[in-house]
């Protein structure tokens, strides 16, 4: 079902690291929207901090991994900076783990 793969599809963004920072993209709230169409294409929309160096690589990894979820046929990910993102979008790990808390 679709909300079997978004689920998996959280579960491979939160194996996905800013090379920098020791929290996956999922916890640090840089994932916007997910949807998955019945066709199985999956639409990311998400923001980086910044322009990193790494956003480049970043996204590829976040693309290949969601293109290789069990019913997922492709992955369009987009480059958003609507809205700006805060340090409150972070899950409470998140803010523990870079000492927010």
């Amino acid at each position: 079902t679709k909300f079997e793969i978004e689920e998996k599809i959280v579960a491979m963004l939160k194996t996905v690291f800013d090379p920098e920072i020791p929290v996956n993209v999922y916890d640090l709230g840089l994932i916007y929207k997910i949807d998955v169409a019945d066709s199985g294409e999956a639409t990311i929309d998400m923001t980086l901090q910044l322009q990193l160096p790494a956003a480049d690589f970043i996204m590829e990894d976040v693309r290949q991994k969601i293109e290789s979820i069990d019913g997922v046929t492709s992955a369009t990910i987009n480059l958003v900076f609507e809205p700006e993102w805060d340090k409150d979008m972070m899950s409470e790990e998140a803010k523990l783990e870079l000492g927010f808390l």
